[in-house]
Formats: C-alpha cells, structure tokens, sequence
C-alpha cells in the first residue's frame, strides 16, 4: 500500500492483483492517480485534483528531505518556497514551470547549479518545439536568477541565449461568424454554455476571468446609468492592476436574463451549480460545449490541426471591435492589453481588407470604363 498518507487517496489491489490508487472526493467523480505515490507523476496528477475540486491540501515537496548543498535539486527545492516562485507568479504559471523543472530536475538535480554554462541551455533546449523552448528558456531563466540573488551564482547562462526565427504560430483560431452562429444555434439561451459564450466573446475576457465574473461585478454607472461589469483582470494583477469596466452590451444582458437564479457567485457553473475550481476546469468543459455544438477541428495554414476553443472568441471579440471602428486605445480598454503592439494584428487585418476592397474597386470601375469606351 502506498507509504505515505494523503487525503482523498484510496489504495487497493484490482481483480488482477494490481495495486491501483484512486482519488475520492466527496461530490466529485472518481479520478485513477498514475504512478506510486511520492513519485512526480503522482503528486502532480495528486496536486491537480486537489485544485480542480476545491483545494485544501498541501503539495508535498518530493525530494526536499534528500538534497544535497549546492545541487540543481537543492536550488529547486528552495526555489518552491520562495516569494520569487509563490508571490511573483500565477497559479498556472507555477504549474507549468513547476512541471518543467521537474523535467530538468530528474535528469540533472544531482549536478552542481554552479556548473551550469550557456552551452547547456542551448543543448537542453534542443530537439523542442518553438513555443516548448520559449517556455525552458524563461522558467530556467527565473531559476537561475534566483540562484544569482541566493549567491549561489555570479551570472545567468541564459542571459543572451536566443532561439531561431520560425514561422509565427497562429495560436488559438479566432472564432469567425459561422462558427459562432453554429455554437449559438445548438446552445439555447438559458443554457450556462451559451452565457458563457456571450460573456467570453462581448467583453473579450480571458477564461480566468470569464469563469470568476459574477452578480457582485456588476455596478450601475452614475455617469449614463448603464449596467457594467467591472473587475480587475487577473493576468495583470502583478503588473499593472488596471480596473476594467465593460458595458453589458444586449446580447450579453439577453443572456445573463434568460438563466435561471442560482444562489453561485460566479456567472458559470457546473453540472452540479457549483463554481468552476479552476480556469482549466471551465475551459475543458467549454472545449466539450463546441464539440457538442458540431465545431470541427480545422487544419490550418502552419499545418497545424487546431480546435475551437474559449480563447479564440477573446480573439474574435477583438476583431469584432477593429472592424467596428475602434482605434487600437479603445481596444485597449476593454482588452486589458497594456501596450498597442499586442492588438497591431487586428488593426492589420482591418487595414488590409479596407486598402484590398479600395483597389479591387478601382479595378473593377476601370475595367467598366474600358468595356464601355470599346463600344
């Protein structure tokens, strides 16, 4: 039986004779854990549950009780606890660094972390995907320049470490008016799915926000006297902390009207009527709205096969918003961009089908005036 005693781990042997650990919640489904308990794999898989059902439990830091001085693991470990790790990254920032290090830790934790050369970053991050390598480059980045605030290091190998010019990823595909025609056509207002389309695509909220936005957000404007919803958005609580206050457009206000009234915070919910736990936990069930609603997996021109999903109606609301007019600023405050770069893509779009549509005029009145002068 597992050695260590977690809550909500049931260990048992199966009709094989296979010793197998599932996670019981109570008011949750039944969750298979991979691995022996203490291993990564486990704890992981362990942590995540724990998350996406309410918290409550304490990650155990595995390892922490066998480093030695001075090793890759031992700065690690040390890493974990640090306000450098805790304080100044989100959650699932934490969660996809703390996977990675995981990665280097197992194949070189017993290395000495003043070791570490330029040269080695290089040949870690070989063989990886682009955005896979972006991801080392930056979590190794952090470790190492914590090391240099500990004194464990004089200098950061990753400093200037560059990565190769590739094609640009198209990243999450933008949500164009069929797709959300198809969606609103199988998911009735009333429906939890179909709020949260509304809510995702008329105020451009990330998923994070979209999940945790609820009656207690929306305020009366003393200025026109119009409902908003007014909230701080969570990817930049480190950063900036810009307060957003968004206009609750018709489409939206149709939808928040047609629910039926739920005691929850939260705008969305479960099955169950409860909060979504995580932001993850509401996308998952958001990628089984679309495919409900028929939306197929498209493949794209990078090669890539890519599926509709709760990010790409962020992307669509903001070309909705180009479209309509706006300039990048106004785009700004209902994004939450904190720089006009990052919204340069729609005003390009825009730019591009007005100067087309204006030359395939031109075109077309010049070929009328030279049918008309040949007869």
């Amino acid at each position: 039986m597992a050695k260590i005693k977690l809550p909500h781990v049931n260990s048992f042997y199966d009709r094989h004779g296979k010793l197998r650990h599932q996670f019981r919640r109570k008011g949750y489904k039944k969750k298979s854990l991979p691995g022996l308990p203490g291993s990564q794999m486990f704890m992981d898989a362990y942590q995540l549950l724990i998350e996406q059902t309410g918290g409550g439990a304490l990650r155990v830091d595995i390892g922490a009780n066998r480093t030695k001085t001075g090793t890759i693991n031992a700065l690690i470990v040390n890493y974990y606890k640090s306000d450098a790790f805790t304080e100044a990254l989100a959650p699932e920032t934490q969660r996809m660094r703390r996977n990675i290090l995981e990665r280097f830790r197992a194949d070189h934790g017993d290395k000495r972390a003043t070791l570490l050369r330029q040269d080695h970053i290089y040949k870690i991050l070989e063989g990886r995907k682009r955005h896979a390598k972006q991801n080392w480059l930056k979590t190794l980045r952090g470790l190492m320049a914590f090391a240099i605030a500990e004194g464990i290091r004089a200098d950061n190998p990753c400093a200037g470490v560059g990565l190769p010019k590739g094609a640009k990823s198209m990243g999450h595909m933008t949500w164009l008016e069929p797709q959300i025609a198809l969606y609103r056509d199988h998911h009735k207002l009333g429906t939890v799915a179909r709020l949260a389309l509304e809510l995702l695509l008329n105020i451009a909220a990330r998923r994070y926000d979209a999940h945790v936005l609820g009656r207690q957000h929306i305020i009366l404007s003393n200025k026109d006297g119009k409902k908003k919803l007014c909230w701080r958005p969570h990817k930049t609580m480190r950063s900036t902390a810009k307060m957003l206050k968004i206009t609750i457009i018709p489409s939206l206000q149709a939808a928040l009207d047609a629910m039926p009234k739920s005691e929850a915070l939260t705008f969305l919910t479960t099955d169950r009527g409860r909060p979504f736990a995580s932001a993850a936990a509401f996308g998952n069930k958001f990628a089984d709205w679309c495919k409900a609603a028929g939306l197929k997996q498209i493949l794209c021109d990078d090669g890539r096969t890519r599926s509709f999903r709760a990010h790409g109606l962020r992307k669509s609301s903001l070309r909705a918003l180009a479209h309509a007019g706006c300039t990048g600023i106004e785009m700004m405050q209902v994004s939450g961009h904190s720089s006009l770069k990052q919204l340069q893509e729609y005003l390009d779009e825009v730019e591009q089908e007005q100067m087309a549509d204006s030359a395939m005029e031109k075109l077309m009145a010049s070929e009328t005036k030279m049918a008309t002068s040949g007869d």
